[in-house]
């Protein structure tokens, strides 16, 4: 079961209740949910390559009774939501300028069961809010950091530094013992928020998911670098806060 999953359950458990007995005139949480990743994907900013900027705060309008229903539930609802936003901006990768901000806001002029998603890009929550009702905000909330891991012949090796060397010398930072290994042979390089594979002219080659390295090559979660007969699995471990690349 992958996270989006596990998250959309956690909101079908919050709201199995009262919210989710309306009828199907009436605006259900999970379209919401569906509609915030939606927005995400259409309003997300390519900034370079590897790097896409996406919103990071949402108002879904709602209609009188639809926004009546969404008051009860208040923040604990748009904490939920808010972990949907944060779900699929980790899935897709993107990058946020500030914390994750879902809130509701009453428009008269829509009818039951319709409803309408605003977004924007803020480093930071306004200092005021727009005129009109508002039901309780999400708590602003960062996105999952990620620590970046070697997985070598059953033991993972954290990359703190932002430079990691591996080779067959006994001065390399990860040592591996394989003679089709270079005694300086491959050099893992965390940079603008990205973490790289860099050959350093190594004899036999270096290799990302079976291509060879020729300069750098982006890693991203479950690339497999081959050394000599060496099989190394990188990974991006999700932290509690904190700073990492993502």
């Amino acid at each position: 079961m992958g996270i989006l999953d596990n998250v959309e359950r956690g909101l079908e458990k919050l709201v199995r209740g009262a919210f989710a007995t309306g009828s199907r005139s009436q605006v259900q949480p999970l379209e919401i949910a569906s509609a915030l990743r939606k927005e995400l994907d259409n309003r997300s900013l390519v900034l370079a390559q590897g790097r896409t900027l996406a919103p990071n705060v949402f108002t879904a309008r709602l209609s009188d009774s639809d926004f009546d229903r969404a008051q009860e539930w208040g923040s604990a609802l748009a904490e939920e939501l808010c972990d949907v936003v944060i779900a699929h901006v980790n899935s897709q990768q993107y990058t946020l300028q500030g914390p994750v901000r879902v809130s509701f806001e009453h428009d008269p002029d829509l009818k039951p069961g319709v409803f309408e998603i605003d977004s924007s890009i803020e480093k930071q929550a306004a200092s005021g809010r727009p005129p009109g009702p508002q039901a309780p905000a999400a708590p602003r909330r960062q996105p999952t950091s990620y620590q970046p891991v070697l997985d070598i012949d059953g033991r993972r090796y954290t990359i703190n530094a932002g430079s990691v060397i591996l080779g067959r010398s006994s001065e390399a930072d990860i040592l591996i013992d394989d003679t089709g290994v270079s005694r300086r042979h491959l050099e893992i390089r965390a940079q603008d928020g990205r973490v790289v594979a860099v050959d350093l002219g190594s004899t036999n080659g270096s290799y990302v998911n079976g291509q060879r390295v020729h300069g750098q090559v982006e890693l991203t979660d479950g690339s497999t670098i081959t050394m000599g007969r060496s099989r190394l699995t990188f990974h991006l471990v999700a932290t509690p806060g904190g700073g990492g690349p993502r």
